[in-house]
């Protein structure tokens, strides 16, 4: 055979065997015997065997894994994979509310159309992001925190229901979100596969796909049978879109990308509700878990009408149903020290699975919520899953109570305070104010259980943004009590870091590196990474343009806090007590003396700025600045950042790779700068 026969032919088989892997693993409909579906696959080997210089990307014998990986590599989303809100009302008012939110953004009245939605099934596995260029997939990334995940792409070729290549006449870049997932009978027969093998087995489905996933051995991931439905998009150029989320699943499904069945075009908030009733019918009988379903706006132009808030489209929403619940015993009830201090009391429990995992701890909330449910040692209680990640004690099951004779019951009724005067960490008071449910530990920065915390917290990457200053450098740190407060941090050297276990000479001087970067921050990130209870990223930067300077803000009474936009009673009294607490001024001070700073008087650079209250969108990669940098640079002169461009957008910022959102900006005639145009616009 020749070499151009030769590429025929391969070419031929690349075909008829991707065709065959639809049918069976899409469509569900085999259209050849396993043993003519392995005669093809051998002679495709052969060839490619003979001729490597016919292997390519998409051939159907790369999805038997390629070598191991050292670790994931980093990968930057284009387009950000933001998460979306959770309607944890799983009544049909929760539809109700979401449906009367989108009107009213869209400043519909009783009397306008209904809105339509797209509904979907809300799938329990792990979010990816499947990128193909003409037609090829060439990079599969995880969510990660929205902006970066990592690189799966050898491992996402071992999944058979996603195509190697699009069928049809597909677009240069189309970037394709989806979810992989395992099925509960794949999960079931994996299983028995591996208890027969002696083998160790997965806990459950969605556990399996998520660590199927993060094999660093391909090879691993091509033995757990993956699933995967896609929902959505990210970067797509070069092919106008259908004008509506449905006609764009339509347009994925004759890609040849699997898409959901399960799937409707609804009318309004009873088309909701009608759809959630449905499917909470049907979970019981899927193949897959679900936790939910989805409701999105279906059409496009008005999603982008409606836009997001904070980091969540104001047009979708997930719509939860009622967490599974089982019962169990209560073993005896301890406690929880959360960062700011907040104690926890948490039901030790006699393991029991619930919600597709083992639970041996159950949240009881507050001191408050153990007496109105009465929670006893040695109670039989119902736990659930709540939203199916924290697990809860719904109720006891009263006739179950162990009693001492036939009155009294064998355990008294829980006091927080009696069973723990002391914080169990720290041994610093516990005190409860009246006002408040929740009792604290006044150990502040000196308690280890917040220490980690606080210190973590302190070096996010929303806060200080301190690189390398991860969980187990932070344990080590604080457990060897050479880091007690964030100022500590400022006091290492290189042979101190160094000398911890793990540490090399490089990985520590690039620590100390990261803490020097740090020191140049801005007073909203300083604000924030303080820790203050009540304070998020959206108040500490109301905070930093009202007051402009740090001395102003900790001066600050009450009634002067509750000046600052969003800033209300709770919040002020929350800032207030923090600013009251010596040790936590001296940490400040300390912090100062090291050498953090920030630009002072930013409300006046704020009022005085030609971008004061202009909007701005961010598209693709800059040279020198991160989306971040240049987020905390329009904000600290008064401008606002939006996630997409529409008529009330003033500048678009597009770096390399831009891409919908340039275009977008084109026909609408923004004025769309480059970076550097960027920085002179921020001087003048």
């Amino acid at each position: 055979m020749s070499v151009q026969q030769a590429a025929a032919r391969a070419a031929a088989l690349r075909r008829e065997i991707e065709q065959h892997n639809h049918a069976y693993y899409v469509l569900d409909a085999p259209t050849i015997p396993d043993a003519e579906y392995d005669r093809l696959f051998r002679e495709l080997q052969d060839i490619e065997a003979a001729h490597p210089q016919l292997l390519s990307m998409d051939s159907p014998t790369q999805r038997v894994g390629g070598k191991p990986l050292p670790e994931f590599a980093p990968v930057r989303h284009v387009v950000p994979m933001l998460s979306i809100r959770t309607e944890t009302d799983t009544e049909p008012s929760g539809a109700r509310a979401f449906d009367a939110r989108v009107r009213r953004e869209l400043g519909l009245g009783e009397t306008d159309a209904v809105v339509d939605y797209a509904a979907e099934l809300k799938f329990d596995g792990l979010a990816v992001n499947l990128r193909y260029e003409h037609g090829v997939l060439v990079q599969a990334a995880t969510r990660g925190d929205g902006e970066t995940g990592e690189d799966v792409t050898q491992n996402i070729r071992t999944v058979r229901r996603i195509p190697l290549r699009l069928t049809g006449e597909a677009p240069p870049v189309l970037e394709v979100r989806g979810e992989v997932f395992m099925s509960r009978p794949d999960f079931e027969r994996y299983n028995a596969k591996q208890r027969a093998l002696g083998r160790p087995t997965l806990v459950n489905p969605r556990n399996g796909a998520a660590g199927s996933l993060r094999q660093l051995d391909p090879a691993m991931t091509a033995e757990r049978p993956l699933s995967f439905y896609a929902y959505g998009l990210g970067e797509a150029r070069g092919r106008d879109l259908p004008p509506t989320h449905d006609g764009v699943l339509d347009a994925l499904a004759a890609f040849g990308l699997p898409v959901c069945e399960h799937r409707a075009v609804v009318q309004g908030a009873d088309g909701l509700i009608a759809f959630h009733a449905r499917m909470r019918a049907m979970r019981d009988t899927l193949p897959f878990d679900i936790d939910g379903v989805v409701y999105k706006v279906n059409s496009l132009a008005l999603q982008q009408r409606l836009g997001f808030v904070t980091r969540e489209p104001r047009w979708a929403v997930a719509h939860k149903y009622p967490a599974e619940e089982a019962l169990t015993t209560v073993e005896a009830i301890g406690v929880q020290v959360g960062r700011t201090g907040a104690i926890t009391p948490v039901a030790r429990l006699a393991p029991v699975f619930v919600g597709g995992v083992t639970v041996t701890n159950a949240t009881l909330h507050n001191e408050g919520e153990v007496r109105r449910k009465d929670v006893r040692i040695g109670d039989t209680v119902i736990v659930r899953r709540a939203g199916d990640v924290i697990p809860e004690v719904v109720a006891v099951v009263l006739d179950r109570r162990p009693m001492k004779d036939l009155v009294e019951p064998a355990y008294g009724p829980w006091e927080l305070l009696k069973e723990y005067p002391d914080c169990p960490i720290c041994h610093s008071a516990i005190e409860k104010p009246e006002d408040e449910a929740i009792a604290r530990c006044t150990g502040g920065l000196f308690c280890p259980a917040q220490r980690k915390q606080a210190l973590l917290h302190f070096a996010g990457r929303r806060a200080l943004d301190i690189e390398g200053l991860g969980d187990k450098l932070v344990e080590q740190l604080v457990d060897a009590a050479i880091v007690n407060t964030p100022a500590d941090l400022y006091k290492l050297g290189l042979l101190k870091l160094a000398a911890l276990e793990r540490m090399a000479e490089k990985s520590a001087a690039n620590i100390l590196a990261a803490l020097e970067k740090s020191k140049h921050t801005t007073l909203a990130r300083f604000i924030f990474a303080l820790g203050i209870r009540n304070v998020g990223e959206t108040t500490a930067k109301n905070l930093a343009r009202h007051f402009g300077k740090l001395d102003a803000l900790m001066a600050a009474d009450v009634d002067g806090l509750q000046q600052v936009p969003d800033v209300g009673p709770v919040v002020a009294a929350s800032i207030a007590r923090f600013f009251a607490e010596p040790h936590n001024i001296e940490v400040i001070e300390q912090l100062r003396a090291a050498g953090v700073h920030w630009p002072e008087d930013e409300p006046a650079a704020a009022v005085n700025s030609p971008i004061a209250g202009k909007t701005f969108v961010l598209t693709g990669a800059l040279p020198t600045l991160t989306r971040d940098a240049a987020k905390d640079m329009i904000e600290a002169l008064g401008g606002k950042v939006a996630g997409s461009v529409s008529k009330k957008t003033d500048y678009v910022v597009a770096g390399s790779d831009a891409g919908s959102k340039l275009d977008k900006a084109q026909a609408l005639g923004v004025t769309i700068l480059d970076e550097s145009q960027f920085r002179e616009l921020l001087k003048t």
